[in-house]
């Protein structure tokens, strides 16, 4: 518990700020995956309105010091290629593995010969 004024001022503050910085991550995040949804289905025009709206929702909290200005650069940027890649590149960055790609299971080791 603070034990003057300031300190009660500075908990309540940071409470406000907190708050907010989690609004506004929540929403980057929302639109983030929106998008990878959107390119993943084949919604080329529909990912491309929804990057412009996560492109400006990202700088706004990079201005604001909610994140920092070269993680918002890299995000969109990743972004901007998974858009450019199409489905494929979708399914890499939402952690998705096509069929091809899956890890088939080790056959069971051989025992050993009895001597």
């Amino acid at each position: 518990m603070p034990h003057n004024l300031s300190a009660k001022k500075r908990l309540r503050q940071n409470e406000e700020r907190r708050i907010r910085n989690k609004d506004r991550t929540t929403e980057i995040k929302s639109i983030r995956k929106r998008i990878v949804r959107a390119v993943h289905d084949g919604h080329a025009d529909e990912a491309q309105t929804l990057y412009k709206q996560f492109s400006k929702r990202i700088d706004q909290a990079a201005s604001l010091s909610t994140i920092h200005k070269n993680a918002a650069a890299r995000s969109k940027g990743r972004i901007a290629k998974m858009i450019a890649g199409g489905p494929a590149a979708a399914a890499i960055v939402a952690g998705i593995r096509s069929e091809a790609k899956v890890n088939k299971p080790a056959a069971a080791p051989k025992p050993a010969p009895a001597k």
